[in-house]
């Protein structure tokens, strides 16, 4: 998730660079994720209202999510819960080393 500084539910209260700096932030992501996951695609987007799935309605936020073919299942469809293919703490300590040889 990407989110920027100020606190606010609107694109349009966000000023140009802040706009940047998240689409400069979605792209780190995405090449840490790629490298690190090694995705076969991605969904991005922001959910702006309660009738477009934002849960967080007074915080402009951007979701990146690795996709894999066939990843769905009957977790995700029936059950409403997601289920990692590996561990959070596997996948953090993934990341935190494509992050480290960027910076």
């Amino acid at each position: 998730m990407i989110a920027p500084y100020k606190h606010t539910g609107e694109l349009e209260e966000l000023a140009d660079e802040e706009l940047t700096e998240m689409m400069r932030l979605t792209k780190l992501c995405k090449s840490l994720l790629t490298r690190a996951l090694k995705p076969e695609g991605f969904n991005v987007g922001i959910n702006l209202g309660v009738v477009a799935g934002a849960g967080v309605l007074d915080h402009v936020h951007m979701h990146i999510v690795p996709r894999w073919g066939g990843d769905t299942n009957f977790m995700t469809v029936l059950g409403e819960t997601r289920v990692p293919p590996q561990a959070l703490g596997e996948i953090h300590q993934m990341l935190t080393t494509e992050l480290k040889a960027v910076t």
